[in-house]
């Protein structure tokens, strides 16, 4: 007899299977399975990318510029303008901001297309030479596997965001094969606890992806630590000069990234956006070709000696040999790869900021390299600079100096770098904090006080939803209501508050119960007396949107304990400290059961 494979019959007995599984080992064979998917999916989108790339340049004439430059990124991101509004219908820049949003305010879940869209349209963003980073949409790919799994399995908030995070170290282990980068991202950046109920699945996800990254594209390194020169002490006061440097950069950095964007994001009508930012940067493209794309072999030229290559395609080609012209060059590139990050993304481009903090990280460090060895006074390795200037700038771009120091370790090869990485890129995170407390990822987040952080009570009440607390059963009552029927509300409610409100429904104040007991028993004056006489205003109000933190503010300040819900004017329902109180309980109970 002929045996055919039902498809829905197996998943449902995987389904079955899996959910009768105790929980502890459940998430162990998840996290492996999360570490795959995420692993093939880092592999997929760098291979669409170079490819992308190398069919639209490999073939251009070094010597001279390419006018297709100008035109390239602007039809990228009209590509990927038209998959966006008219395929995804969703917005999906900005990958790693979603996945905190997604963390604090949709229980860890992201939408089913999420698990590819972001890489059909980063690819041909990048692909087509918009300057951004592949990591954000590989992230929020990874993520958004894993949230998938956790969904189809009915698991919990929990454990969601846990596998949640296993597909996003996998996603960045993969993408540049370094396991131990992938879980300090998760847990500096995402924010996830650092428990051994978390840590042993995020190490399985990671490992299992560097190993799928490993198999499919060769287990070398990136960029190989043989290039390096030793470290030396009497350099150390150089690397902190560098830090500092690199602190500055990732203000000007963060600042301009965010004003771009947002003027951009004025404009209303798309093709009007998509012109200016596309304009912009196929100009600068044009005049500096080292912007095109993620900008990795303008890395790979200078470590492997061959600075002059970034030269390539460029009026400067002829003067490639000067140092003056390199610093010039250099300085250039450095600030503009900002401007041309900001439009790719402004325009409608998708792509992240990770590639960029390391692009413009290596060209510091060889800025500063370079312009210390001019001097004479001193020789430094611009190959040891370049490096850790990438962990400086990532480290203040993003706040994460441990995911920087260690990154840059492991895509070496080793950690002969470790003790000038550690000086870096804690002196460039010290530099940016003075300045600005958030990083890129989160600055948004947290002016709307959406943002989890790494302190347990403030990142539980930031997963705490005001909509979870309201209470709705309170008895309105209007102005023009008599006493008399104001009393038959109170017998017919448990309540000993009335919110009163219009005929529109808009909130207008409050009535209590201590403030009628004296007369309610009085039936002379049912008919004359009137709610309006025993109304009061409320201490405070609350909107539905507003974070928890505040609310509770609210409570403190007014010594109150129920507050109106109001939204434009319109009466919601009451939220009470008590309930409050008693919901953030449950969620710590939930959160400490390890």
């Amino acid at each position: 007899m002929k045996y055919t494979f039902n498809t829905k019959s197996f998943l449902f007995r995987l389904l079955f299977w899996l959910r009768a599984m105790p929980p502890k080992r459940l998430i162990i064979i998840l996290s492996f399975a999360v570490g795959i998917m995420s692993g093939l999916a880092a592999v997929v989108l760098k291979q669409l990318i170079h490819f992308v790339k190398f069919f639209l340049t490999s073939w251009f004439p070094v010597e001279s510029e390419s006018y297709l430059y100008l035109a390239y990124p602007m039809l990228g991101i009209f590509l990927t303008v038209l998959f966006v509004r008219y395929y995804v219908k969703d917005n999906i820049s900005h990958g790693i901001t979603r996945v905190l949003y997604a963390i604090s305010r949709r229980e860890s879940r992201l939408k089913r297309h999420n698990t590819y869209s972001s890489m059909i349209a980063s690819s041909l963003t990048i692909g087509f030479g918009g300057s951004v980073g592949a990591e954000a949409p590989i992230v929020l790919t990874g993520a958004s596997l894993g949230s998938q799994v956790g969904q189809w399995l009915g698991l919990d908030y929990k454990r969601i965001t846990l596998l949640l995070g296993c597909g996003a170290a996998g996603a960045v282990a993969g993408i540049f094969k370094a396991p131990v980068a992938g879980i300090l991202f998760t847990l500096e950046i995402l924010m996830l606890d650092l428990t051994m109920a978390s840590i042993v699945p995020l190490l399985i996800s990671a490992v299992t992806a560097t190993f799928v990254s490993n198999f499919l594209m060769g287990s070398q390194v990136p960029f190989a630590e043989n290039l390096l020169e030793p470290f030396r002490m009497s350099n150390v006061p150089f690397y902190l000069i560098l830090g500092l440097f690199c602190g500055l950069i990732s203000y000007y950095f963060t600042e301009t990234t965010l004003r771009i964007e947002q003027r951009l994001s004025r404009i209303d009508v798309w093709w009007k956006k998509l012109l200016i930012g596309g304009i912009s940067l196929g100009l600068l493209i044009f005049l500096f070709p080292p912007l095109y794309g993620e900008g990795y072999e303008t890395l790979e030229a200078f470590f492997n000696g061959h600075a002059s290559d970034v030269f390539a395609n460029t009026y400067f080609y002829a003067y490639r040999g000067s140092v003056i012209v390199t610093i010039i060059f250099l300085s250039l590139v450095l600030f503009l790869k900002v401007l041309a990050m900001a439009f790719t993304n402004g325009a409608g481009g998708v792509g992240g900021i990770f590639a960029p903090s390391l692009f413009m990280g290596g060209v510091a460090g060889y800025l500063v390299a370079t312009i210390i060895n001019a001097t004479g006074w001193i020789q430094v390795s611009p190959v040891n600079f370049a490096m850790v200037g990438m962990a400086g700038i990532m480290s203040g771009v993003m706040h994460a100096p441990l995911t920087a120091i260690f990154l840059i370790a492991e895509i070496t090869g080793g950690y002969t770098l470790f003790p000038p990485l550690a000086i870096t890129a804690t002196a460039a995170y010290l530099t940016i904090i003075y300045f600005e407390p958030h990083s890129l990822y989160t600055k948004r987040l947290a002016q709307s006080g959406d943002l989890i952080t790494h302190h347990k009570d403030k990142a539980l009440l930031t997963l705490l939803k005001l909509d979870s607390v309201i209470e709705r059963d309170f008895t309105t009552v209007t102005p023009t209501d008599t006493l008399g029927q104001l009393v038959k509300s109170v017998s017919r409610s448990r309540r000993n508050l009335f919110p009163v409100v219009d005929d529109k429904g808009i909130f207008l104040g409050i009535v209590l119960l201590d403030d009628i007991r004296t007369v309610m028993f009085r039936s002379d004056s049912y008919e004359t007396s009137y709610v309006k006489d025993f109304m009061s205003f409320a201490p405070a109000s609350v909107s539905l949107l507003e974070p928890m933190e505040s609310v509770l503010k609210k409570f403190e300040d007014s010594g109150a304990w129920n507050l109106p819900v109001v939204e434009d004017g319109l009466y919601v329902g009451f939220v009470s400290k008590s309930k409050i109180l008693s919901a953030y309980r449950e969620m710590l109970v939930q959160f400490s059961d390890d």
